[in-house]
């Protein structure tokens, strides 16, 4: 099963965030299939900018962390289809524009769910299930993806 990774889980696994998210994190993306993970690539540029702006970190070590991300996962980059579905949602949905960009390009590439505490956990379009990694107790789904 394809699973995609929102800014957030990037983020406290950077160490950007409360010590709990930063632990469930690493844990959570260490026990992950790795040949299943996916990365839209909007979410490294959120990365970089957090790790910037939040984390005050110098662009050369911004850009050799957003690197290393690609480097380890699949890129999944944001096309027009994503971006006209993107639009969808956020119409229908109300979700923000850039967090819709980031559920339209996990639906375009086949991933089921997205490990994000940014949007509804429990909600599914187009096939994609957002499971909030960080609530207790820990969402069956994501137990049963890593077993």
């Amino acid at each position: 099963m394809r699973i995609a990774l929102d800014t957030n889980v990037l983020a406290y696994a950077e160490g950007v965030g409360d010590e709990r998210r930063c632990r469930l994190a690493i844990d959570w993306i260490e026990r992950l299939p790795t040949d299943g993970v996916v990365l839209p690539a909007q979410t490294l540029g959120e990365l970089a900018r957090v790790l910037i702006g939040k984390a005050k970190r110098s662009t050369d070590q911004t850009r050799l962390a957003v690197l290393d991300w690609a480097d380890s996962y699949e890129v999944a980059d944001s096309t027009w289809r994503a971006f006209q579905s993107a639009l969808d949602l956020v119409v229908d949905h109300g979700l923000s524009m850039w967090d819709a960009l980031v559920l339209a390009v996990t639906a375009e590439n086949r991933c089921r769910v997205l490990l994000s505490e940014d949007l509804q956990h429990g909600f599914t379009w187009r096939g994609v299930t957002v499971v909030n990694p960080f609530l207790e107790p820990t969402p069956p789904l994501l137990q049963a993806l890593v077993r």
